[in-house]
């Protein structure tokens, strides 16, 4: 089983559309859980029962090799990473803050994605998760890989981010990059990825992102 985490606590960076996009398109590869720790709002626990949904208005199985579950706090996480151990890929929607719930991701993944949104808001609000980091390659080696979300390549304030980021967070950053189209919250508020709709960028993005985390999670 690979595990992968999704964390940020700053809300509206991307992190569920993330998550969903991970499980969505790695369930066609292998047999895969998405655990949303985001309760009550639950995003991604509401993307999969739409997905299910998707599956009788479309006669089409998108939510074939996924299942969706819940963890309330870092005990429930524990025990249901323990629950899915057979399969394939998990996938864990981390909260939108420092809780007890993050650091259990850190601790449980074999990869963590860090979306950050293209604003110097985020790259502040991520910073605070650092700290965690630290004390997670205390207990495990865990890769942690920066995505950035909403992104606009060769603007002004893109290459000024780019900068921000290495000297504030000195965060490695995945190639792939997620810009910032419509598709994607069509995406995530219809139960499917953005790879399922007809935006050819968005496709090739997706396309990239899980070939990229492929290749991270084959060297772990």
């Amino acid at each position: 089983m690979k595990t992968i985490g999704v964390i940020q606590v700053k809300g509206g960076a991307g992190r569920s559309t993330v998550a969903t996009t991970l499980a969505g398109e790695l369930s066609k590869q292998g047999k895969t859980v998405l655990i949303d720790c985001d309760m009550p709002q639950g995003t991604s626990a509401s993307w999969f029962a739409v997905r299910q949904q998707s599956d009788v208005k479309q006669g089409q199985l998108f939510s074939q090799n996924l299942a969706a579950d819940t963890a309330a706090n870092h005990r429930e996480l524990v025990a249901k990473v323990e629950q899915y151990k057979d399969v394939d890929y998990l996938v864990l929607d981390g909260p939108p803050r420092i809780a007890e719930l993050t650091r259990a991701i850190l601790v449980l993944a074999d990869l963590c994605l860090v979306p950050v949104g293209a604003s110097k808001a985020e790259i502040w609000a991520t910073s605070d998760i650092l700290s965690l980091i630290e004390e997670a390659k205390q207990v495990k080696p865990v890769k942690v890989r920066m995505l950035w979300t909403r992104y606009r390549p060769q603007t002004k304030l893109t290459q000024e981010l780019t900068a921000l980021v290495k000297q504030e967070l000195g965060l490695a950053a995945l190639d792939t990059s997620l810009g910032m189209r419509v598709s994607y919250m069509e995406a995530l508020g219809d139960g499917l990825t953005a790879a399922e709709l007809a935006d050819p960028s968005a496709k090739a993005e997706v396309r990239s992102l899980i070939e990229e985390v492929k290749k991270l999670m084959r060297s772990i």
